[in-house]
């Protein structure tokens, strides 16, 4: 089987994937695999549960949180092309000490090290979701990483489920690598994936129905009446808590993943991270033929100001 270096260089025709990118890359498959390693041992090296703090977001921070993010931060300054990276774990830019930085680094790189780790606890799937941008400046300053989705160079996420996967998009589709834990390559498992148009699944918090708009109460109920109302079929309705393992089910067997703005987060513009969150996770979606809205416009669209 194809591995991903051998993927990257060999089978991605495309201007933006330089040698730099793809060493950047390699560096962000070696972190999701010390990420995964670290999950799996997590209870027989006092890993779970809580750090005892809360994070930048206001959310309570695990202590598998700041491992992977401190996994990422150290692989991400091997290769010397990264200037500068942001992470939900970190209230500022962490900007990597790299010789001649405005010459051999040109890139950003935004990051999750852990979405969905309020699952780690309960042994459900949980993943790591990153966004690659260019360095237009240098320095790097927090304006650097200030760049709409359709700026962005690649993305993907890591799955820890019952298999590791890394899915991945350049801009030439999405492809999928399942770590074989034998040799701790990512091999092309699941290449070109596209989502099925047609589907039977939702997935939505129904806990906050009473604080939607009007219009998506209307939506999710047309689909909870199934075949006796007007969209003539019956649909099953999950929520797992983690964005990947949401988008994954979607990538795998179609569907959608709601998480719509209420009344409770609408001083905040919604729940979900648009940098390294909705941005990269809508990338990956629209190279596999789905759509990432806020309901209004593309989320990629959306120019990011603070």
């Amino acid at each position: 089987m194809i591995n991903l270096t051998q993927f990257i260089q060999d089978r991605i025709r495309n201007p933006n994937l330089t040698e730099a990118l793809a060493a950047v890359l390699a560096d962000i498959a070696a972190a999701c695999r010390e990420i995964s390693r670290a999950i799996d041992k997590g209870a027989l090296t006092g890993a779970m549960g809580s750090q005892g703090g809360k994070n930048v977001q206001g959310e309570e921070q695990k202590k598998l949180d700041v491992i992977s993010n401190d996994l990422f931060l150290a692989f991400l300054q091997r290769s010397g092309h990264v200037m500068g990276l942001v992470s939900e774990e970190m209230e500022a830019p962490f900007i990597p000490h790299v010789k001649d930085a405005e010459a051999s680094a040109k890139y950003l790189v935004l990051f999750d090290p852990l979405d969905g780790s309020s699952n780690v606890d309960v042994n459900i799937s949980v993943g790591t979701i990153f966004s690659i941008l260019p360095a237009q400046t240098a320095p790097a300053t927090v304006e650097s990483f200030l760049q709409p989705g359709t700026a962005q160079l690649c993305a993907g996420y890591a799955i820890y489920g019952s298999s590791t996967m890394l899915v991945l998009t350049t801009g030439h589709g999405t492809h999928g690598f399942t770590l074989d834990r034998d040799t701790g390559e990512f091999l092309l498992s699941h290449p070109a994936m596209q989502i099925s148009p047609e589907t039977q699944e939702f997935a939505v918090n129904m806990s906050n129905y009473r604080f939607w708009e009007a219009s998506m109460q209307h939506y999710v109920d047309d689909c909870l009446v199934g075949k006796d109302g007007r969209r003539g079929k019956d649909f099953n309705m999950r929520w797992i808590a983690s964005a990947v393992a949401e988008v994954h089910r979607i990538l795998i067997r179609g569907g959608v993943f709601l998480y719509p703005i209420d009344s409770k987060n609408r001083k905040q513009g919604g729940r979900l991270r648009l940098m390294y969150e909705a941005n990269p996770l809508g990338f990956v979606v629209e190279q596999a033929g789905g759509a990432a809205s806020t309901g209004r416009k593309r989320i990629m669209d959306i120019a990011p100001n603070a």
